[in-house]
């Protein structure tokens, strides 16, 4: 069995913080391959600053260009809906067989996933690999996972680094590493204000915004 990270976004526009998440994720868990998967409308998040999808997924793959590990998946671009964690997994199953699946996410979208679509078949089908932001409460994560138990949903904490031979659905895994402390929306405003991102995204995303006049 090899084991697969999904990493889902917008990436408007990718940016170092993404890319060293990553990099964490690679390193304290037994993942066979990262992918990157661009949303191409998410259900959370206004569409007004949100730049075409083949900018964003452009974008992507010029950052994953730096590892070799990262690869870069347009599924959830190549189907023009609203991208839900849900529909993206199982679409994933069918093309990877015989996989585990972790979905790698921010704290503050764990703390709301009971607003996803479907939320408790996604426990039942991956477990998640949670990313501690700094100064972040701990008890918070595992109040969260407590209403969701009281749900009914089979969330439970997880030990790092998982095994394969005791790896089960509904884990949550905290990677708590120290990553930049960037957000897509701070560099479009600072692109709007005409300020520099020099150091915020790849030298190649930066190019590409500017090329394309991107966020102005």
């Amino acid at each position: 069995m090899a084991w697969v990270g999904l990493f889902g976004g917008t990436f408007n526009p990718i940016h170092n913080g993404h890319l060293k998440v990553a990099e964490q994720a690679l390193e304290h868990f037994p993942l066979n391959r990262l992918l990157f998967i661009p949303s191409y409308l998410p259900p959370h998040k206004e569409s007004r600053e949100l730049a075409a999808v083949e900018h964003r997924l452009k974008m992507v793959e010029l950052a994953c260009r730096r590892d070799r590990r990262f690869e870069v998946c347009d599924v959830e671009i190549r189907t023009p809906q609203t991208s839900y964690s849900i529909l993206t997994l199982r679409k994933m199953k069918e093309i990877y067989l015989d996989h585990f699946f972790l979905f790698i996410l921010g704290v503050d979208a764990f703390l709301e996933i009971d607003t996803w679509k479907d939320y408790p078949r996604l426990f039942e089908e991956c477990s998640f690999i949670v990313v501690k932001r700094p100064g972040f409460d701990l008890g918070l994560i595992k109040k969260k996972i407590k209403q969701l138990q009281e749900k009914g949903v089979k969330a439970k904490a997880g030990e790092p680094p998982p095994r394969q031979d005791n790896f089960s659905c509904g884990q949550v895994f905290l990677l708590d590493v120290e990553t930049p402390d960037i957000s897509s929306s701070e560099i479009r405003k600072r692109i709007q204000s005409g300020l520099p991102i020099d150091g915020l995204v790849p030298e190649e995303v930066a190019e590409y915004i500017k090329k394309y006049n991107l966020y102005r």
